[in-house]
C-alpha cells in the first residue's frame, strides 16, 4: 500500500512526539533507586550555619527537593508539616528520630524564605541552591524535576524514592515503639 505524501509526514511526526515523549520521562527519572547509599554532602543551612548529611545517621531522613514556586511542591507542604509533627518526637526501633532536609530549588532567597514561613516549615534542616538545577545538590542527586523525594534509613540508604505520603507515614508508624 501507498501512502500519500501528507500522511507520510503526520506519521513521521506523531512518531517524533512518541520519541520525545518517551526520552523526556527517561531524562526526569530519579537518579536514584531503593537500595542505593545516598551521596554524603555539607551544605549551609537557612541560619548560616553548617550541615553535614552524615550528622543524621542514626535517623530516618527525608530528602525533599522543592521550589517556593513550585504548585505541586508547596501542595505538599500541609503532608510535609503533618509528618514532621507526627514523628519528629517519636521513639522508633533501631532509629534515634525522624528529620526532614529541605533542599530548595531557587532563584530567589526572599521566596524561599516567605516559602518557608508561609507554609510553616519549622524544621531546621532547609538548604538553599540559588542556581536553580544547575547548583551544587540537584547535580549530585540528578534532579531534573521537583518535587523529589528519597527517604533513608539509618544507615543512609535510600529505601522510598519518590514515595506517597500514606507510604511514608505506614513505614514510619511500623517502626514507632508502641507502649
Amino acid at each position: 500500500m501507498q501512502l500519500n505524501r501528507s500522511t507520510r509526514i503526520f506519521l513521521f511526526a506523531a512518531m517524533l512526539l512518541v520519541v520525545g515523549f518517551v526520552i523526556n520521562h527517561l531524562y526526569r527519572l530519579p537518579k536514584f533507586k531503593s537500595g542505593d547509599s545516598a551521596l554524603p554532602f555539607k551544605a549551609q543551612l537557612i541560619d548560616g550555619s553548617s550541615f553535614d548529611l552524615k550528622s543524621l545517621q542514626g535517623q530516618y531522613v527525608l530528602l525533599d527537593f522543592w521550589g517556593s514556586w513550585c504548585g505541586p511542591c508547596r501542595k505538599e507542604s500541609p503532608h510535609l508539616v503533618s509528618l514532621y509533627k507526627d514523628f519528629h518526637n517519636k521513639t522508633f526501633k533501631n532509629a534515634t528520630g525522624f528529620e526532614i532536609v529541605s533542599i530548595a530549588i531557587e532563584r530567589k532567597e526572599t521566596h524561599w524564605r516567605k516559602a518557608i514561613q508561609d507554609d510553616g516549615l519549622n524544621w531546621k534542616y532547609h538548604i538553599g541552591q540559588m542556581n536553580r538545577f544547575s547548583d551544587e545538590l540537584p547535580v549530585l542527586y540528578g534532579v531534573r524535576e521537583i518535587p523529589t523525594k528519597y527517604l533513608l534509613d539509618t544507615n543512609g540508604t535510600i529505601i522510598m524514592v519518590n514515595p506517597a505520603f500514606d507510604a511514608i507515614r505506614d513505614f514510619l508508624n511500623a517502626k514507632v515503639v508502641t507502649d
